[in-house]
């Protein structure tokens, strides 16, 4: 099957919010220690607040998933990338606690509203490819972060102020995404490739999209809650349980980011020829291999390993898991999308906040456990990703 020209630039198109969604949200990460500085906030202050930004990105999420459906594409994905990058100017100018506080309400839900409306958008696109294509997709938002990260650093280190830094964010964001608006696509201008939708699309007509997409959510929770564990607390694990220097500790992170990211850029290819079932069941069963490889190395070249392992793992499920509930029902793919990355949002966010509960009552290696049983469920369940099979025609007479 040849590309057309459309989804070809649709597709360039998506790969720009991604990255500029990563762009934007790691920027606002390395700017975190200098707006906790000017508003003169606690940690523990900054951690509630942080909260609100969460929950104001599903909730933004909620609400954006429907109106996509309603408004379409291009209306809706340009929108929230002019909202995300309104909204990440603001914390660059507050000064206090409750200023901060809305910046980062606004600005969680323009960040909630331009995820679901980016993978949603990216599920058409994909519609009119002959091979899966969503987990590079993914893979540009880590770009985005990475890139965020270096220009960052030379920014501060540069001591440009923090508002500036962010506005001239937050202006890219909105320039770009005005520019893009034309490029993208609705459901009807995607050409459905028959091996993808196949693929993809776990026994659409056959199953309750209702019942089914709480499944994929619940799923999605289990993956992304392993993951927030390795963002939060990679690199504390190396200091604390192995005695390492803050320095090394850091690698721990950055094997996993660094594997994460290869892997979503090999994954796609992989699931043309194994499917999306197998790559949520075996990533799943090699994240959990990993992440007990790191938990219980007394060695930290060993343990580093374990990290990598786990971020290969974890690289490839989620895009398959969105991927299914967009294409549940593509007349609701944005309020069925919502629900599975909201609730894979939520886990991102408790996985963190759960291993610090508890480890007020056993060290923090011993509560890795808790990732590692939900990944070994998220492979146990991840047949719902497999198709059925069409039923036999009766014969007549």
């Amino acid at each position: 099957m040849t590309v057309l020209p459309r989804p070809r630039a649709a597709r360039f198109a998506t790969f720009m919010f991604f990255g500029l969604n990563g762009f934007a949200m790691g920027m606002w990460v390395v700017h975190i220690p200098n707006v906790e500085r000017a508003t003169g906030i606690s940690h523990s202050t900054l951690g509630a607040l942080l909260l609100v930004l969460g929950g104001a990105a599903f909730a933004g999420m909620q609400v954006a998933g429907p109106l996509v459906d309603r408004l379409g594409h291009r209306r809706m994905v340009p929108a929230a990338g002019i909202l995300m990058g309104l909204a990440v100017c603001a914390p660059g100018f507050a000064n206090s606690w409750w200023a901060l506080g809305l910046s980062l309400a606004f600005f969680g839900f323009g960040n909630g509203a331009i995820d679901v409306g980016m993978n949603s958008h990216a599920v058409v696109v994909e519609r009119a490819y002959p091979r899966p294509i969503m987990a590079a997709f993914h893979a540009m938002w880590s770009i985005g972060g990475a890139i965020a990260a270096v220009i960052g650093a030379a920014t501060l280190g540069a001591g440009v102020p923090t508002g500036v830094t962010l506005t001239g964010t937050g202006l890219l964001c909105v320039l770009l995404s005005v520019l893009s608006a034309r490029f993208l696509m609705e459901p009807a201008e995607a050409p459905a490739a028959a091996s993808v939708a196949d693929a993809a699309a776990p026994a659409v007509a056959r199953r309750t999209p209702g019942r089914l997409v709480w499944l994929l959510g619940l799923l999605a929770l289990a993956l992304m809650l392993s993951e927030g564990v390795a963002n939060d607390w990679a690199a504390l694990h190396m200091e604390k349980v192995l005695g390492t220097s803050a320095s090394t500790a850091a690698l721990a992170y950055g094997a996993f980011a660094v594997a994460m990211t290869t892997g979503r850029f090999l994954t796609d290819r992989v699931a043309a020829w194994a499917g999306p079932a197998a790559i949520v069941r075996y990533g799943a069963l090699l994240a959990a291999i990993g992440l007990t490889t790191a938990a219980a190395a007394p060695w930290v070249p060993v343990s580093l390993i374990g990290w990598a392992v786990f971020g290969l793992g974890l690289s490839g499920g989620v895009p398959q898991l969105f991927t299914a509930a967009g294409n549940l029902d593509t007349r609701a793919s944005g309020a069925l999308m919502a629900r599975v990355v909201g609730l894979g949002y939520v886990g991102l966010l408790a996985g963190p906040a759960l291993i610090g509960g508890l480890t007020r009552w056993m060290p923090l290696n011993v509560t890795f456990a808790v990732p590692v049983v939900l990944c070994v469920l998220a492979a146990a369940f991840a047949g719902v990703l497999t198709p059925e099979p069409e039923p036999a025609e009766q014969p007549v007479g």
